[in-house]
């Protein structure tokens, strides 16, 4: 029984992900544009539920090369809105968009000429009426049965946060190295610091077939290392190509016979290979560049060495490539 009504909340967030996903339209641009053009810092504002997830924004977007801070609303009316100049733009989250405090705040942001973009699910709240920008983050209902408990708006919420730091990410060109230097004290930045040679995999931990086996023969490969590729090499070891779990999952959508087909045929020949001498940091800045996970490490004449998987230099969950 819990389980299935576990199940039932999490398909309930799902929608309302996928209701916020569709809804993204051009307002989403001039959010991106508007914080691009900002020449100091990103405040976000929210309270309750939503301050929280506020405060996760902000920390996310600090981490990523986006300046900001979270003011709380309250705090903000005794003395706090000192903080806020101008030229900063102010991210407020309401669901409803009727928060009393919050919207009590607008009144003296707008004073002062400070840009406003609104993350609501009431598209014509007062919040709404009063922002310069507003992302619509509104879902099909709340994972609460009683519909008080904010929950899948606040997931819908934190993931619109998300989806901005991301874009803006990329915007600014931010590099695997920006956030070493953000996270001095992490682990993260700490297996950023070492060479290639220090986390790859080697020996027989090599996902690796011969030229002239069958895709047949690569899967039961690429099944028992379960790295999602498989190194095609020659009799001297030489990387010739490589078959992806997407490789294989599109030739088998396509109708290809793997027990008769030569990995040759469906291999991606010549992939990106790096030494094992290079930093850890600036094979993960490739890995970013090309959308891959995967990375042969090669010697002098393209031989094997080993193969660097991204979940052994960051840690599973401590990245995610842009979409």
């Amino acid at each position: 029984m819990s389980i299935e009504e576990a199940r039932e909340v999490l398909a309930i967030e799902e929608q309302g992900l996928a209701a916020v996903r569709e809804g993204i339209g051009e307002e989403f641009n001039q959010a991106v544009e508007r914080i691009l053009e900002c020449p100091s810092r990103v405040v976000i504002t929210g309270i309750g539920k939503s301050g929280i997830i506020g405060q996760k924004i902000s920390a996310t977007l600090n981490s990523t090369g986006t300046p900001s801070f979270f003011l709380h609303p309250v705090e903000a009316m005794h003395g706090d809105l000192g903080m806020v100049a101008a030229s900063d733009v102010v991210i407020a989250i309401s669901y409803s968009g009727e928060t009393t405090e919050l919207n009590a705040l607008l009144v003296s942001l707008k004073k002062r000429g400070t840009s406003i973009i609104a993350m609501t699910g009431g598209r014509e709240s007062t919040l709404a009426r009063a922002s310069d920008i507003v992302l619509d983050i509104q879902i099909p209902m709340e994972a609460c049965p009683l519909g008080l408990a904010p929950t899948a708006s606040t997931t819908a919420t934190l993931a619109m946060g998300d989806a901005l730091a991301v874009v803006l990410l990329r915007r600014n060109r931010f590099k695997a190295e920006d956030f070493r230097e953000n996270h001095p004290g992490g682990s993260l930045g700490e297996r950023l610091k070492v060479s290639v040679s220090k986390v790859m995999l080697k020996g027989e931990a090599v996902p690796s077939v011969l030229s002239g086996v069958t895709v047949a023969e690569s899967v039961i490969v690429l099944n028992r290392e379960n790295l999602g590729a498989v190194l095609i090499i020659d009799e001297k070891l030489k990387v010739l190509g490589i078959i992806t779990d997407g490789d294989v999952r599109r030739a088998v959508a396509e109708g290809v016979d793997l027990k008769n087909v030569r990995v040759g045929k469906l291999m991606t020949a010549s992939p990106i290979t790096i030494r094992e001498k290079m930093q850890a940091v600036d094979a993960l800045s490739i890995m970013q560049q090309h959308e891959i996970t995967i990375l042969p490490i090669v010697g002098d004449q393209g031989e094997m060495i080993g193969i660097l998987h991204l979940h052994d230099l960051l840690g599973k969950g401590e990245f995610r490539f842009l979409v």
